[in-house]
């Protein structure tokens, strides 16, 4: 899950070209992607909903995504996600223990650059409906998912992604919508690494 959960909030931050589309859906995704790569930062406040009727489960929290190139720091549901763009660190609150791997090789990992890497001509994409303010374009994978569509809004004045719902073949929606979108904020790079000495008793497990 939390592979998923990753991956695809950072669709919210780079968005490339995607194969057999419709002109109106790629002049989108180009005008959103030149915008989002435009800035030098950006912090995401969002919140988390994963629904399944037929198993009568309604979940939801909050957290905060900050990024700064590849790096990025992400917070949710008692845990750290941090990446200098080299070392990944995943620190459990509750266990006082974090988890350390090679960004470029852990299979939770992820860069805003890989992200386009790995969507690239990967999708169909289509333009569903459009208002005054906000565009949905509709996601179908060419190769085998575990998920059938993912639906984007965006804001048509701001060029940004406002939810993101992640239709999944077991019948979950997950959906991932913007709270609050701040861009090119001082962050530290000390910001982006995971620091034990501020972190008394910690225990840190290895695993490059």
């Amino acid at each position: 899950m939390k592979k998923i959960f990753v991956s695809m909030l950072v669709i919210i931050l780079a968005l490339s070209a995607f194969a057999q589309n419709d002109k109106k859906a790629q002049t989108i995704l180009d005008e959103v992607s030149a915008r989002t790569k435009s800035y030098k930062t950006i912090r995401i406040e969002f919140e988390y909903t994963m629904v399944n009727k037929a198993q009568n489960i309604n979940d939801s929290f909050k957290g905060v995504l900050i990024s700064k190139g590849d790096r990025y720091k992400l917070t949710f549901s008692g845990q750290d996600i941090i990446s200098d763009g080299k070392t990944s660190w995943t620190y459990l609150k509750d266990a006082n223990e974090v988890q350390i791997n090679t960004a470029n090789s852990s299979e939770d990992s992820f860069t805003p650059t890989n992200l386009l890497n790995t969507y690239t001509e990967n999708y169909k994409a289509r333009l569903t409906s459009e208002t005054a303010r906000e565009q949905i374009i509709e996601l179908t994978p060419l190769q085998k998912k575990t998920f059938n569509k993912v639906m984007i809004t965006i804001d048509k004045t701001r060029k940004m992604v406002q939810k993101i719902s992640i239709y999944d073949k077991n019948g979950s929606i997950y959906t991932y919508a913007v709270n609050k979108f701040e861009t090119d904020l001082p962050f530290s790079d000390n910001l982006f690494t995971f620091n034990a000495s501020q972190y008394p008793g910690v225990e840190e497990i290895d695993m490059r």
